[in-house]
């Protein structure tokens, strides 16, 4: 059968026991990277006299004992007074014995039933000393293992400490005894003030099993109840005692942490816990894991004494740990002891200054060593569209490769076109140039948008439930350019951020797009005058229309750049030279990025949708139009009689008449497929009123959403944009009609239902 356990149990107990060690010996070692912690052989727990408690039914002291009753009132007290010491020091009397226990309960004695009543009296007063022993002895022993972590070791030792001073009380009274000079009164008279030590002890013993406490658990406790003791000034300095030693250990990780941003907790007691991550993963990953969650505060294993400090240890020693990764040792220089005491300003103060010295190096770190501004002006240049000739040169160079499906572009040849255009511009004097990359991405920005602002229509749905490969999306709409950040600049340029920023550029580089389109169709316009003069009437309403759409198009891109973003940046600019940590600094560039998204209209779903179909109505009305006018060239051209090119040596050859006569071929083939369309339809005139009234109708629909929404959520940055769009009071008119209706929907009365009186 299984030997005794040492608390004087058998098996179950014993099994529980052992299941908890084993849950965290696993705990731990996962914690610690498969590093198995050391271990107590097996025979430590089977062995139930290496434990100074009570051995219930061993067959220790079997011989029978003479009938206590029949014993005079002098020998059963010099007889009791035996037993007594025998039971404070855990060994069992004749007359009085210790019961098995069943759990974590206190210790229970059972009493000769023929012992006399005043004595018994007495020794029922004497005997919780013993239990408490007990409780005591078993906690001590328990938490000794390696399993319950340093904390509970520096608990269970202070405890033996004062258990040794019990053990010499228990001698010196032993030797009254044996010198015939210990009564039982007095032996009640000596016991007093252990018995107060005792209770306490136990009672602190029961609790941490209770709460199964370990690390700042156990502190909070001992905290607690230290604090409660505050009229009991005996109590409170015992309990101040155990807190200060149990404290050591845990400080000791607190000050490793906190003045070298190091992490030494192999029996997971801290109150911050580390998360393998690999920070390079921050290029592949949206979110930025490292830094919200390679290091994070277990809440239980806050001591109540450091609750509102918890979130300042925490970026102490991410803040070091950050540097120290980057190859620099760092030692906080203001580094001293912390030591437990109940004012909680001695450790408070050296925890701020920690905190405002690891604040200070991480950021002088990023800022001086790390370039953080330049690499934030470098990403502004060509995200934000700083950098107007280098556009200009992309733009001419990718615009044949960007008309392609997605699928047909070769990307080693636009980031050779990318380089070409970056070499050719004034971004060539910027040192991060290199850092620019190339990215398709699978679907347009406003898939990608409506996945962000999560928009549960069913059209969107629709959207969103899209195989990307289903959607034959073009360069132009799949285009953005994509950076490459290393660490540790990547805890503030992170994946999130990133995503911000190519949202904003693909809606400027659209917005951009679409401008230089019609502007192409106002040069087209003009070489077709040439030889269609007939047509110029027709013309007339195509040309106010472009002029509207380009106005359009080319303040909203002003708003955007102007006064959205420059403003936004130079704000930035100047919290970033008055940030005292990182997670300003990280706080100022998030709220940047997200101000700019609001006040481009990209995180408002209706504007969002009344502006896409206002720039579909530009595009198709620009294919329209280059369409048109291209029929009108070549109509021109062949309505003419063929020239003779001829050169300065003389007429023409004849291979330059065959070449000649091949491209009017060609022409009359192109030209017959694009009038064809047209004459089919109800005429060039109808098409463009068509599109006037599509694009008035967007136009003054987005008008008046922005007017609605500068109204009633306070956005006033969207009023300049109905300014802008409506500078000269011709939108004015109907916007009026339509806020006039709108009011007369919301101030019509409610119809009253009629009630039927019935007729007396």
């Amino acid at each position: 059968s299984r030997p005794l356990s040492s608390n004087g149990t058998k098996g179950k107990p014993y099994l529980s026991q052992e299941l908890t060690r084993k849950l965290l010996r696993d705990k731990q070692s996962k914690r610690n990277s498969g590093h198995h912690l050391p271990v107590f052989p097996s025979w430590v727990y089977e062995r139930p006299t290496l434990i100074g408690d009570f051995l219930v039914g061993s067959g220790v002291g079997s011989d029978s004992p003479a009938p206590i009753g029949t014993l005079p009132l002098a020998s059963q007290e010099a007889t009791v007074v035996e037993d007594l010491l025998y039971l404070l020091v855990g060994v069992d009397g004749r007359y009085i014995t210790a019961q098995a226990l069943l759990g974590r309960q206190s210790r229970t004695f059972l009493v000769d039933p023929n012992l006399d009543m005043s004595v018994k009296e007495l020794v029922n007063r004497i005997l919780p000393v013993a239990a408490s022993y007990s409780t005591v002895t078993r906690f001590i022993e328990e938490k000794s293992s390696f399993e319950y972590g340093q904390v509970n070791h520096a608990l269970a030792a202070a405890m033996r400490t004062l258990v040794k001073e019990y053990m010499i009380l228990v001698t010196q009274l032993e030797h009254l005894q044996r010198q015939g000079l210990l009564s039982l009164q007095k032996l009640w008279f000596y016991i007093q003030p252990t018995m107060r030590t005792m209770e306490i002890l136990a009672s602190l013993a029961t609790s941490v099993d209770k709460g199964e406490c370990l690390g700042g658990a156990t502190l909070s406790l001992l905290h607690d109840r230290s604090f409660n003791y505050t009229g009991d000034s005996q109590a409170q300095e015992l309990c101040l005692y155990l807190t200060k030693a149990a404290s050591v250990p845990y400080f000791e990780i607190l000050e490793k942490w906190i003045y070298r941003g190091i992490i030494n907790d192999p029996y997971s007691e801290f109150m911050v816990e580390e998360h393998e991550l690999q920070k390079e993963k921050i290029q592949e990953d949206y979110n930025d894991k490292y830094w919200d969650q390679r290091y994070t505060v277990v809440q239980p294993q806050i001591p109540s004494f450091l609750q509102k400090m918890a979130d300042k240890i925490l970026s102490t020693g991410k803040y070091l740990n950050v540097v120290r990764e980057c190859g620099h040792d760092v030692t906080c220089p203001v580094a001293k002891e912390i030591v437990y005491t109940l004012k909680e300003r001695a450790y408070v103060e050296q925890i701020e200054k920690a905190f405002n010295y690891a604040s200070r190096v991480l950021l002088d770190f990023l800022m001086e060593e790390k370039e953080l501004v330049a690499h934030l002006r470098s990403i502004k240049h060509y995200f934000l569209m700083d950098q107007g000739d280098f556009f200009v040169h992309f733009m001419d160079l990718t615009e044949e490769e960007l008309k392609k499906p997605v699928d047909d572009i070769i990307p080693t040849r636009l980031e050779a076109l990318l380089e070409l255009a970056l070499r050719m511009s004034t971004a060539n004097t910027d040192p991060f140039k290199d850092d620019l990359k190339i990215d398709l991405m699978p679907h347009d920005l406003i898939t990608q948008l409506l996945r962000v602002l999560a928009i549960e229509t069913k059209q969107e749905k629709s959207i969103l439930s899209a195989d990307p490969t289903e959607l034959t999306l073009s360069g132009l709409e799949a285009f953005s350019f994509d950076y490459i950040v290393k660490w540790p600049l990547s805890l503030i340029i992170n994946r999130k951020a990133l995503t911000r920023y190519q949202m904003l550029f693909r809606h400027m580089f659209y917005c951009k797009h679409v401008e230089r389109q019609l502007c192409n169709v106002w040069i087209s316009n003009k070489t077709a005058k040439q030889f269609s003069l007939h047509c110029a009437k027709w013309f007339a309403g195509a040309f106010t229309l472009r002029q509207r759409m380009l106005n359009f198009v080319q303040n909203i891109q002003y708003y955007m750049m102007f006064e959205v973003m420059e403003p936004t940046w130079h704000i930035l600019e100047k919290n970033l030279k008055s940030a005292s940590n990182i997670d300003d600094v990280l706080g100022h560039h998030t709220s940047f990025l997200d101000n700019c998204l609001k006040d481009c209209m990209l995180t408002n779903p209706e504007l969002l949708k009344v502006f896409s179909k206002l720039m579909s109505v530009c595009v198709m009305f620009t294919n329209c139009m280059q369409r048109f006018t291209q029929s009108m060239k070549l109509d021109g051209e062949l309505g003419r009689p063929p020239v003779e090119p001829g050169t300065m040596l003389g007429p023409p050859t004849e291979a330059e008449r065959a070449e000649e006569a091949l491209k009017r071929k060609l022409a009359t083939k192109h030209l017959a497929e694009h009038v064809d369309a047209l004459q089919m339809t109800s005429g060039f005139e109808a098409t463009i009123t068509k599109f006037d009234k599509n694009f008035s109708a967007h136009l003054l629909d987005l008008l008046d959403k922005l007017s609605v929404f500068s109204t009633n959520d306070c956005e006033h940055s969207m009023v300049s944009v109905i300014s802008r769009l409506d500078f000269n009071g011709f939108y004015t008119e109907r916007l009026e009609r339509l806020s006039a209706e709108r009011s007369r929907k919301a101030a019509a009365p409610m119809p009253v239902p009629r009630t039927v009186v019935p007729v007396q």
